[in-house]
């Protein structure tokens, strides 16, 4: 059985039937509106509603694949031509036309696809372009299933300036980018990651434009505040409802039209009505229904575990009583958060940085971690020693599952100077011992491309901009950015930081195996490590609970989570070199408990009164042990 899928937008170029397109757009500071149609000249559009005009709307005759243009008339600029802002696709470059793409074209193979429980997530985050663009990607699904990898993660592909950037610069929501290949390759992909059993997740960026390309300031002011800025330039104004809608079906876009199963919301703190995140979130789960599994993950800076919790679930299950529907799945609005605490007492753990926001960290690391483990974060409204402010709200109550942990992903990596990966600023040993605490621990986790197999190639910022003002100020920021820190106060290393508009910046990003055997060793250790998880650990997340968690050593921590069957997940890990010497009564094997997981010779050392450097051993302990003497349950 095969399928068509598509979504019929109140913007852009809608296809209506046979040879006939419908084009829309606001612009309430435009006095005057017309398509250009490549090949056929400019074709007058008639403003809705001419005492108020900002939406304005021409029907004609047109086929899919034909090349089209906004031509603006404005009062401060003149004439402004533009792409659509709900393009679908582009000829090329954001700078280029737009095109009229007809999405029932695409015929889908596995159209009854439902996705995976968020429970069985393991997720895989990758730079298209650094994976050969769509195409590429898609020739790489089978080896990533069979490691174990249930969900690759894209980088944000909405179309952004040049052919190579980390696609955070976007300024057409709407169309892949051309660079990566066509809608209907990305389609493919995501086809074919469905016939494998893996779930697509996408990076969506709402928080901002890139600075590059984005003509709305011209022709619709009125998208941005004029009173406040973010990081990235100026800020979306998320009162105005047709911003609030643009980005809303964005979202809806990408999971009904694509299929996407989920989505990575970037940097929502930046984004000035936190009430929108909430509408977002309900109104997802009420037009998607209980008919599959998506999920929906947030960066959030301020730790915002109630957008996690059960509070903003109870209007989605009245939302959904309303249309006549009955959800039998998670009624979170939000599934997860990427868990930046995490990392980063990981990060202190195994490098010994403690620069920038690592300062927040340095101080008693092991028991940050095992309020990870236990709790979720580590900042839940306590004061930050690098911003000196409160952070983040109590999460103690909410499922490991509500946190994505990871080692290194493209912030961690690709904001460092040179971009260097763990491989090759930690201790192998303990690289691995951190990496199997990732990939067993009840938490989701997340690997970042090459960490299957212990890639030691840089990530590095990069961009393609054209404009060499903006090029010199982008690579001028950067160093200025890194001069705050003393490892850069001699001059000369500030200017060996990689240009990020040179493509030999973007080729040397490219992850690429090492030599055997250390990459193959590495994939069998991912691979046994994620076999153990698919039987051991997923199949009873739903309903799980931490029971304890402690630091145990200066680098080690041990904690114990009750599974939804009744076992108890026993994890110990010491990322120290040093073993702990002394005798640890309640560390000693379980009576029962089988050996998931040993990094080498960890439970006999255990035995014989201590713990290994380095190592780290998974035990499963029989029911009821949750209640054993000991324990905290």
């Amino acid at each position: 059985m095969s399928a068509r899928f598509s979504v019929r937008l109140p913007f852009g170029a809608q296809v209506t039937g046979p040879g006939q397109v419908r084009f829309r757009v606001w612009a309430p500071g435009a006095e005057a509106v017309a398509v250009e149609i490549i090949g056929r000249g400019r074709v007058p559009m008639r403003s809705e509603d001419p005492a108020a005009p900002a939406w304005y709307v021409l029907e004609t005759e047109c086929d899919p694949g034909t090349l089209y243009r906004y031509v603006f008339q404005t009062r401060e600029q003149g004439e402004v031509v533009a792409p659509d802002p709900a393009s679908r696709g582009q000829a090329g470059d954001v700078f280029d036309p737009s095109v009229v793409v007809d999405a029932q074209a695409f015929l889908w193979q596995h159209p009854n696809w439902q996705g995976r429980p968020w429970e069985e997530t393991v997720l895989y985050e990758l730079h298209p372009g650094a994976l050969g663009g769509f195409a590429g990607i898609q020739q790489r699904l089978a080896e990533l299933a069979e490691l174990g990898i249930t969900a690759i993660e894209l980088m944000p592909v909405a179309e952004f300036p040049g052919a190579h950037n980390w696609g955070y610069d976007g300024v057409l929501p709407f169309a892949p980018d051309a660079s990566y290949g066509t809608p209907e390759q990305l389609k493919a992909l995501i086809d074919t990651a469905h016939g494998l059993g893996m779930m697509v997740f996408l990076d969506v960026v709402y928080n901002h434009f890139g600075p590059d390309g984005n003509y709305l300031h011209s022709y619709a002011p009125e998208f941005f505040r004029h009173d406040m800025n973010t990081l990235w330039g100026a800020t979306i104004d998320f009162r105005r409802p047709e911003v609030a809608d643009f980005f809303t079906r964005n979202a809806l876009y990408w999971l009904q039209e694509y299929r996407f199963d989920g989505l990575r919301l970037d940097a929502v703190h930046a984004i000035c009505e936190p009430d929108w995140l909430v509408n977002l979130g309900q109104r997802i789960r009420a037009e998607i229904g209980s008919e599959r599994h998506v999920h929906l993950v947030l960066e959030h800076d301020g730790n915002a575990a109630h957008l996690l919790g059960h509070t903003a679930a109870v209007q989605v299950e009245a939302d959904l009583a309303e249309i006549g529907q009955v959800r039998e799945r998670s009624t979170h609005v939000y599934d997860a958060q990427w868990n930046d605490d995490a990392h980063h007492v990981l990060h202190v753990l195994l490098t010994g940085e403690d620069s920038g926001y690592y300062a927040a960290y340095a101080e008693s690391p092991a028991e940050k971690l095992a309020r990870c483990l236990q709790q979720g974060f580590v900042y839940q409204g306590e004061v930050s020693p690098y911003s000196g402010e409160p952070r983040g709200e109590p999460s103690a109550d909410l499922p490991p599952t509500a946190f994505v942990n990871f080692l290194q992903n493209h912030d961690q990596i690709g904001n460092r100077a040179f971009g260097e990966r763990l491989t090759v600023l930690a201790h192998p040993l303990a690289l691995h011992a951190a990496q199997a605490l990732i990939l067993l621990a009840p938490q989701v986790p997340m690997l970042f491309m090459g960490e299957e197999f212990c890639a030691v190639q840089p990530f590095l910022y990069f961009t393609s901009h054209r404009d060499e003002e903006l090029v010199r100020a982008v690579r001028e920021g950067r160093r200025r950015e890194f001069a705050r820190f003393p490892q850069f106060a001699d001059p000369a290393l500030l200017e060996q930081i990689p240009d990020p508009n040179s493509f030999a910046t973007f080729v040397s990003s490219i992850p690429e195996p090492g030599p055997a055997p250390g990459s193959a060793a590495c994939l069998r250790r991912v691979a046994e490590l994620l076999h153990i998880r698919k039987l051991h650990i997923a199949p009873y997340l739903r309903g799980a609970r931490a029971l304890e968690a402690r630091a145990i050593g200066p680098k080690a921590v041990h904690a114990r989570w009750q599974l939804a069957n009744g076992s108890v997940l026993n994890i110990t890990v010491n990322l120290d070199e040093a073993a702990l010497p002394q005798a640890l009564d309640q560390l000693s094997q379980p009576a029962g408990a089988d050996v998931l997981f040993d990094s080498g010779g960890a439970l006999a050392a255990l035995a014989a009164g201590s713990f290994p450097g380095h190592a780290i051993l998974a035990l499963r302990e029989p029911p009821g042990a949750a209640t054993a003497p000991g324990s905290t349950a």
